[in-house]
């Protein structure tokens, strides 16, 4: 039998095999041992993940196999063992096994940033390889794994050679009927796997990493390469598109909002906040977008680390939202949350996809208060597409360009951080420091204008390597995420000191939120704990300090600022002033590419890609989901915000009230 499914010629093909198949064993089990505590480990458990493991590496590997195979069904076997056969087949065999072994040492990368196989985000990273490659260069010790990764393909054809694989291949005399026959099963497979099998298949648990470990690296890749855009109504449960309208519209009715076009699918409506003892203000905004910053980290949101002393200080002297959940896992998909104020869609942010550009964002609506728009970036803005969404969308682009230009329909304006402003820079860019520097500099610039100004600030310190000036905290850099994040703090509160002392500072509102947590991983299908994330509005005029506990999404905070600062103003913003909402409007949106959340009353709806629904309770003490019977109610209100959002941006419905409306 064995014989018959590697027939001599077939040699090297069975040594491919039992490689891929023996390394791709231990990467799961180092995985296992990595996050053991997470994991469920009774043993059917146990079957499950390396069961299905196998399968889903057998798949993979005869996506490998298949070129390989062809090569050898249409080789003639009286060149068997020439010059031209040696090359290719040496060539072949030593590119075939540096991939798998490249391919595994980042999957232990990848693992150790986001606790996960590849996916969409791995397929992204293959487009930014400057800032990839610098970050890994700049976090692992590069010519180490570099070396080991030659090494180990050395020591392999080393081995194959000297245990007969390459002669056996040469010299022997396989007939076509014997080659074709080992040949079938791989093909079959391939077909299987190609036309019948998702990645998602492997999820048979309701714990994430067990989920996760029976997946395979590279067939999860490509997987995720396929499938980075979802199309909702494809995907995922719908209901009938005028009910998901009405929901939705009724949820802003009752709110006393006014709709443009009362019998469109659309939610373009006008909102009225000023009144005699409201007057309209329209101060500065300085909004400070954090990378990676969990609630969890703050000691005035429950930690005793002491490492957010700026912060938690701002968090007794501002509007400080305890209870704000972000959108997502990502910064795009924050951006997208805050930008855009909308529930995450399926598959890759906004800001990366197409038709991105003219849409209505809340620049719309500082546009129409007369604000200039200014988007801060310490990297290079081209970066996830950051330029194109942003420039795209009326703001101004100030970043650490390295010679990329903006799209020519793009007619705002980009100004660079010059090398003389930098103080510090690692892969990600300059440190918040200077990013804030660079926008002290700006706001005195604008400020001499006469015109209020918006900014929208990137930070970049707090990521992966962790790296920051020396000498700045008491924390070496580059020792881990806790040096990172109070180093953080520390720029931001450096950054307010040199504002205090500017004439424009009485008269600029500073808005604090973070994209995304530092980690999404977790067990459950959306970790509902690893989307909470501090915010704040400090230096608001007339303004009362307070905790605000109400449950709110990421999407809020700006139309929440816009109530606040009294302003009247036309909408196609999804989000709602959490100060208004009453205990049955609270709610918040959750989701990473393929599951979509709303929780709710401690209760989580979670959509998957398959048109899949669960229900679970949350609970906090824990962070654990607990399956409960189904709500259909909560259901369609779920399906009516994601199907609308969906809607919408597929259907131009997101597009400035110039470009269509």
């Amino acid at each position: 039998m064995w014989s018959r499914l590697f027939p001599k010629r077939f040699t090297l093909l069975k040594a491919f095999v039992l490689l891929f198949l023996s390394i791709s064993f231990l990467v799961r089990l180092s995985f296992l041992v990595w996050d053991y505590d997470e994991i469920d480990k009774n043993v059917f458990s146990l079957l499950q993940i390396f069961g299905a493991g196998f399968l889903f590496d057998l798949g993979t590997v005869s996506f490998f196999a298949i070129p390989y195979l062809i090569y050898l069904l249409l080789f003639p076997v009286k060149w068997y063992g020439s010059i031209i056969d040696r090359v290719l087949t040496t060539f072949g065999y030593f590119l075939g096994v540096l991939i798998i072994y490249f391919s595994f040492f980042g999957e232990f990368t990848f693992w150790d940033e986001f606790q996960r196989r590849y996916n969409f985000i791995a397929v992204d990273y293959l487009i930014y390889t400057y800032e990839v490659v610098q970050n890994i260069n700049e976090s692992y010790p590069l010519p180490i794994l570099i070396g080991s990764l030659l090494t180990l393909v050395a020591l392999t054809l080393f081995l194959t050679f000297k245990y007969g694989g390459f002669q056996r291949t040469y010299h022997c005399t396989s007939s076509f009927k014997s080659k074709l026959i080992a040949s079938l099963p791989w093909f079959v497979i391939v077909i299987v796997f190609g036309f019948f099998v998702t990645n998602d298949q492997a999820e048979l648990s309701e714990n994430r990493y067990n989920n996760e470990l029976s997946k395979a690296g590279i067939y999860s890749f490509f997987a995720a390469f396929r499938n980075n855009e979802l199309a909702y109504t494809e995907f995922y449960r719908t209901v009938d598109e005028k009910d998901a309208f009405a929901y939705v519209k009724a949820e802003y009715a009752k709110k006393g909002d006014a709709f443009l076009n009362p019998s469109r699918n659309e939610i373009l409506r006008s909102i009225k906040n000023s009144d005699s003892i409201k007057l309209e203000q329209r101060p500065n905004i300085i909004f400070i977008c954090i990378e990676s910053l969990s609630g969890k980290y703050l000691n005035s949101l429950g930690n005793d680390s002491n490492i957010t002393p700026t912060l938690d200080s701002l968090a007794n002297h501002s509007l400080f939202f305890t209870n704000l959940f972000a959108t997502g896992t990502r910064t795009v998909r924050g951006m997208e949350a805050i930008t855009l104020s909308i529930p995450p869609t399926p598959g890759r942010s906004i800001v990366k996809r197409k038709n991105n550009t003219g849409l209505f964002t809340i620049g719309e609506v500082f546009n129409e208060k007369g604000y200039d728009r200014n988007f801060f970036y310490g990297g290079d803005g081209y970066f996830d597409n950051m330029n194109t969404y942003f420039g795209g969308n009326g703001f101004n682009i100030i970043d650490r360009g390295r010679g990329f230009l903006l799209d020519e329909s793009i007619t705002t304006s980009r100004t660079n951080i010059e090398d003389n402003e930098v103080t510090f820079e690692n892969a990600w860019g300059v440190c918040d420091e200077d990013i804030y520097n660079k926008v002290i500099q700006e706001s005195d610039i604008s400020h001499k204008t006469g015109r209020p100004f918006f900014d929208f600030v990137m930070t970049t310190s707090n990521h992966k390597p962790y790296t920051y000036p020396e000498g700045k905290i008491d924390i070496p850099s580059g020792s881990g995420r806790k040096g990172a994040i109070k180093y953080t703090d520390y720029a931001i509160g450096e950054f307010l000191k040199t504002a205090r002392t500017k004439p424009w500072f009485q008269n600029t509102v500073f808005v604090i939120m973070s994209d995304h947590c530092a980690s999404s991983a977790g067990r459950w299908e959306l970790d509902v704990e690893n989307y909470h994330i501090p915010a704040l509005i400090y230096n608001l005029p007339n303004s009362d300090f307070q905790k605000i506990d109400k449950l709110s999404s990421q999407i809020d905070m700006f139309p929440t600022l816009f109530s606040l600062l009294g302003w009247d103003y036309t909408s196609n913003l999804f989000g709602m002033d959490i100060l208004q909402m009453k205990p049955k409007d609270e709610r918040a949106f959750l989701g990473n590419y393929r599951k979509l959340g709303l929780l709710k009353d401690d209760k989580v709806m979670v959509l998957g890609d398959q048109k899949t629904a669960n229900f679970y309770q949350w609970e906090a003490a824990d962070n654990s989901l607990k399956s409960i019977p189904m709500d259909e109610a909560f259901l369609k209100n779920t399906i009516s915000w994601y199907q609308v959002a969906d809607y919408l941006y597929s259907n131009n419905g997101l597009k400035k009230i110039t470009d269509g409306f």
